[in-house]
């Protein structure tokens, strides 16, 4: 009988980056079961992809917001799912998800569970809000010593997990990207075309929500201070800030030259037809776009922020700026425009340093984490 494990997270975050760490443990013999609140209506979804690899889905009525009092409902669903599994180990993520199911597992953890948290981005950081060192911070050190290992996704986060109560701290190379999907279709898109620009457009792609942290406004500041029509910003990407940063776009004169394509399914494609790509975010676990970009071979100009600065090395990768330095970033893109021959320097350059944060590197990772934690050998296909 193989080991038993529950792995606890959103719905979401199943579906976006744990779905090939449940297969792949279960090609490795464990007998793995998940439990998800139902934050992103895609729970079907989950059923739909996981149907053969687990034996069970749990469904906890969890939200995110930290004060709603729906969690205690959430509590007692996990605690039930925890009492009747007899796990060997349980791998959370998620703050909310992580502190209720740690919480739920104090009992478990008496008989022998092993609990394993991963960070896939602490809320405090470097430069993040007086209110969410407040907040989140005692509340995951607190919650530190109801687990047996932390496992960081970034080098900040990890030098920061060392001071909690867990006994084990580790740090991996993000949760995976799933290169196969940055393989062009047969039959691609033509970006240019479909915006009416010519061959000497310059392209400049950002790629993520349009919400305040992923800072896409400063970009739009760069564009209207290098005053270059050759220049085009392409957006992919739904949030709650389109209306505010197409009114940036016009108050600085460069409306013609932002482009918002909403969510875009082919964005393989997008990645090879663009020059440069841009992450200003304000905070990232990791930054999967940036290192997504890189491996398509582009070079990137980005906020010098945790997480980012565990993959770019500025001058190798791209250029790296305060993510208010809208200057800043109007010379790096001035730079990398007028020098093809550095963005093809710092485009292959990249296509290797992202290889470690490949999803097939990141399945090996884990399963010797969880392996270890359990006392289980690592089988090999």
């Amino acid at each position: 009988m193989g080991k038993r494990i529950l792995i606890t997270s959103t719905d979401l975050m199943m579906i976006q980056f744990l779905a090939p760490h449940v297969q792949n443990l279960a090609e490795h013999g464990y007998k793995v079961e998940i439990a998800c609140s139902d934050v992103g209506g895609r729970m079907d979804e989950v059923r739909d992809r996981l149907k053969g690899w687990t034996g069970a889905i749990h469904t906890v009525r969890l939200v995110r917001s930290p004060a709603s009092l729906t969690n205690l409902k959430g509590y007692r669903d996990m605690k039930k799912v925890i009492d009747a599994g007899n796990y060997d180990i349980i791998w959370t993520n998620e703050p909310v998800m992580g502190v209720v199911t740690r919480l739920a597992a104090r009992k478990a953890r008496k008989k022998g569970t092993k609990v394993l948290y991963m960070v896939h981005g602490f809320h405090f950081y470097k430069g993040a809000p007086a209110v969410n060192w407040m907040v989140y911070y005692p509340v995951e050190k607190w919650a530190s010593r109801f687990c047996d290992e932390i496992v960081t996704i970034n080098k900040e986060d990890y030098g920061r997990a060392k001071g909690f109560h867990a006994g084990i701290v580790r740090y991996i190379h993000g949760i995976g990207i799933d290169m196969t999907r940055l393989h062009p279709a047969v039959e691609q898109c033509d970006i240019r075309k479909e915006l009416g620009l010519g061959e000497e457009s310059f392209l400049l792609l950002s790629v993520g929500e349009l919400l305040p942290r992923k800072n896409q406004q400063v970009i739009i500041r760069a564009l209207g201070k290098l005053k270059d029509k050759d220049i085009h910003y392409i957006l992919c990407g739904k949030g709650s800030k389109k209306a505010e940063l197409a009114a940036l776009a016009a108050k600085t004169g460069v409306e013609k030259q932002v482009h918002f394509l909403g969510y875009r399914r082919d964005v393989a494609d997008i990645y090879g037809q663009t020059d440069l790509l841009a992450l200003p975010s304000r905070r990232e676990g990791l930054g999967l776009a940036g290192l997504e970009g890189m491996y398509c071979g582009l070079p990137l100009v980005s906020s010098n922020i945790n997480g980012i600065r565990d993959y770019m090395k500025n001058g190798k990768t791209g250029y790296m700026f305060d993510p208010d330095n809208a200057g800043g970033f109007a010379e790096g893109i001035r730079k990398l425009k007028n020098s093809p021959e550095k963005r093809r320097a710092f485009g292959e350059y990249n296509r290797k340093a992202a290889l470690p944060f490949c999803i097939e590197n990141s399945k090996q990772e884990v399963l010797e984490l969880v392996s270890e934690l359990s006392g289980s050998t690592v089988k090999n296909n």
